[in-house]
């Protein structure tokens, strides 16, 4: 294990080694266990996690069905599992939970060197633009042209109604689009799903984090130059090359990045966009929500920002499964094979997505391949996501397009179900569109204040660009497969 693996926020100890499956689970029975004791104990029992977890994660939504307050409930022993039983690796040694660490006053020990942040500003040579355009297939979409994309993607159901209104009232009041009454927090600024060259586009103030990358700095800095806002960034101190000196680990050094965040003065927005490989995304995403909570606990009008992988498991209303029994009931093309393929792959293949009585729906999107540290660093989003719009906090959370962005097309697998998804009425869609798309979700969600219907599975169907994965008329892993030999030939 290389020495930046054993400091920070890190995976305790199950036997002689840090266990990443261990705590899959234990955190998955922690969060289920006063809801679903049945189902957290079929966790406990689950012998072969890594092919076995998709079930379980399915039996955190549908064991939050019952109730609001069954979903909060889950959410919260889940985060305060994460912060338990993950830990807090200091210099020297010395480890404490990561829960501990984040009550510590004025800061938990060092995991890495200290060192001093300063904020470098670069501003942009750009005008404001001050009217919606999305970009997409080689052209802006603006005005009328915008509105019947949005009716035509609404019409084939690859985003829910709500996603287009929303988008069309921004377009509406593009007053909107003037964020500078906040500071946008962007933790993981080269995020290829974050809305940092929009904001900037807008001419936003914002505050961007991410790892100390000269080569991600040095693009970043570039793009900035072009666009009408203010890039701030944590740096250390010195007159060398700003993209250098640039950056702070949040796994290592998340107390320095709140340190330096509360230098900021004014409303945040805190955004979070961080993804990393493996079993680093759990870390990642375990230190973001410790620096979030912290945050959050200081500066009450803190304003949270989070999109939601649409490979997961997630409720759907009543008229989502409806449209997708429509599609099953009328798909000409895959009708014949149906039969024979259901027989040959021992009912594995071209099922259907939704029960026909079902209200709501289950749609389970989750890509065995990606993993369950996968999930679980994205399950830790929603379920901060749930615990803070309860107490009132604006926060923004949207279901995301299926997207080719790099970490997907390097997956063989996953690119080439993604080339041949538009079989299936699934739209891919390439990263400029998809986060211009969600960053004017995120400006809707900021103007129209909190929002909740008191069901945490309302509150996250809404306002979703699922890309089709919900309306499809299979289930997207028995279609998945299909559409990647498809997607082969194709290419």
């Amino acid at each position: 294990m290389a020495e930046t693996d054993s400091l920070g926020v890190v995976f305790p100890f199950s036997g002689q080694r840090r266990s990443t499956t261990a705590l899959g689970r234990e955190v998955l029975v922690d969060a289920l266990r006063e809801v679903d004791p049945v189902g957290a104990r079929l966790a406990a029992a689950e012998t072969n996690w890594r092919t076995g977890y998709p079930a379980h994660f399915r039996r955190l939504v549908v064991a939050g069905l019952d109730s609001g307050q069954a979903a909060r409930t889950i959410a919260t022993h889940g985060l305060a599992s994460i912060g338990e039983r993950l830990s807090w690796a200091a210099l020297g040694g010395v480890e404490t939970s990561l829960a501990d660490a984040i009550a510590a006053r004025p800061g938990p020990a060092p995991a890495a060197p200290a060192r001093q942040l300063v904020t470098e500003t670069v501003r942009g040579d750009g005008i404001p633009e001050h009217v919606v355009t999305i970009p997409y297939r080689g052209t802006r979409l603006e005005g009328g042209a915008l509105l019947r994309q949005l009716e035509d993607w609404t019409t084939r159901g690859i985003i829910e109604p709500s996603c287009a209104a929303a988008v069309a009232e921004v377009a509406a009041h593009p007053e909107w689009l003037d964020l500078s009454d906040v500071h946008l927090v962007v933790l993981g600024a080269g995020a290829e799903m974050g809305p940092l060259r929009a904001a900037l586009r807008w001419g936003a103030d914002v505050y961007a984090v991410d790892l100390a990358r000269p080569q991600l700095w040095r693009g970043l800095l570039e793009d900035s130059k072009r666009y009408a806002g203010w890039l701030h960034l944590p740096a250390r101190p010195g007159s060398g090359r700003l993209e250098e000196r640039a950056g702070v680990d949040l796994v290592t050094e998340w107390p320095a990045a709140r340190q330096w965040l509360d230098g900021i003065d004014g409303r945040l927005v805190l955004g979070n966009y961080v993804y990393a490989d493996g079993a680093d995304n759990v870390r990642v995403a375990a230190a973001v929500d410790a620096l979030t909570a912290a945050v959050c606990t200081q500066r009450p009008d803190t304003a949270l920002a989070f999109l939601a992988t649409p490979t997961d498991v997630f409720a759907v209303p009543r008229s989502v499964v409806s449209r997708s029994v429509a599609a099953y009931d009328g798909a000409k093309l895959s009708r014949a094979l149906r039969g024979p393929m259901r027989a040959v792959s021992g009912g594995r293949l071209l099922t259907r997505n939704y029960l026909p009585t079902a209200d709501p729906g289950i749609n389970d999107s989750v890509v065995p391949q990606q993993g369950p540290n996968y999930l679980l660093a994205k399950r830790i989003q929603r379920w901060r996501a749930a615990v803070e719009r309860d107490r009132g906090r604006t926060v923004s959370f949207t279901v995301a397009p299926p997207t080719r962005t790099r970490s997907v097309v390097k997956n063989r697998a996953l690119a080439a179900a993604y080339a041949g998804a538009h079989r299936f009425g699934i739209e891919v869609f390439e990263p400029a569109t998809a986060n211009t798309l969600l960053a004017v979700l995120l400006v809707h969600d900021l103007r129209t204040g909190p929002r909740s219907s008191g069901q945490v599975w309302v509150d996250e169907a809404a306002h979703a660009a699922h890309g089709g994965l919900w309306t499809t008329a299979y289930e997207p892993r028995s279609a998945l497969g299909l559409a990647a030999l498809l997607g082969l030939a194709a290419r």
